[in-house]
């Protein structure tokens, strides 16, 4: 990205939108803030950010609303900033377009981290989509239908690979369990998360070094998976 990225910040918090500002401007960040939701989406429209940052409890509406109108027309990634550390809430953001999440308080270098990832997506998002996923020796070709590790190509069947290239092409971001049942097995099966362990524990003994110690399709305790491709 040739210019300094934009962020937008959506927290009626003083200390916290302080602190962030700092953090950010002095990671080559350009910030921009509003104190609660109209605001929030009126900036989202005009200023075009490349990153939002926004907290669920807002003054004048839910983080999750402005999220919901917010991805009627923009793909921007949003991250949640929050103090609310349910798993209702965290399933009903991510359902609603949210791309990540994390509860204050925060650690600042996850949230370094977790920004790079946003971007990174974006960037890919507005060139060419990437067809080629990479987590260590383990290479998903989404195009040719291809899983293979250190060169070596596995067999997988054809819901494994559905479930496996949804993950990879949505890397490093949480997706929760009725999106991915929805995607692989349709509404009808929306509820059942015992599918959907079923088929990731087989898929860790295809790809993971350790299956009890995953380091690629990791879980998300109560929401979901991820798959993770290291930052």
């Amino acid at each position: 990205m040739d210019k300094d990225p934009l962020i937008l910040l959506i927290d009626d918090e003083p200390q916290i939108l302080r602190a962030l500002k700092t953090i950010l401007s002095s990671g080559h960040f350009k910030v921009i803030s509003a104190v609660n939701g109209e605001d929030g989406i009126a900036l989202a429209a005009s200023q075009s950010p490349d990153v939002i940052i926004l907290d669920l409890t807002l003054p004048d509406m839910d983080g999750i609303q402005v999220c919901e109108q917010i991805r009627e027309w923009s793909s921007v990634p949003i991250i949640i900033l929050s103090v609310r550390d349910g798993e209702r809430d965290k399933v009903a953001a991510l359902d609603k377009g949210a791309d990540d999440y994390l509860t204050k308080p925060f650690n600042i270098e996850e949230l370094m981290a977790r920004i790079r990832v946003a971007l990174r997506h974006s960037s890919q998002s507005i060139g060419n989509k990437e067809t080629v996923i990479k987590a260590g020796s383990l290479s998903i070709d989404l195009a040719r239908h291809i899983t293979t590790i250190n060169g070596e190509e596995l067999k997988l069947t054809a819901t494994e690979f559905k479930l496996l290239s949804y993950l990879a092409a949505h890397a490093d971001r949480v997706l929760t369990h009725q999106a991915i049942l929805v995607h692989v097995w349709g509404f009808e099966e929306s509820e059942h998360i015992e599918y959907l362990r079923v088929y990731i524990g087989q898929l860790r003994k295809k790809i993971e070094i350790d299956p009890d110690d995953p380091q690629v399709l990791v879980t998300d305790p109560g929401i979901g998976y991820r798959f993770k491709t290291g930052d």
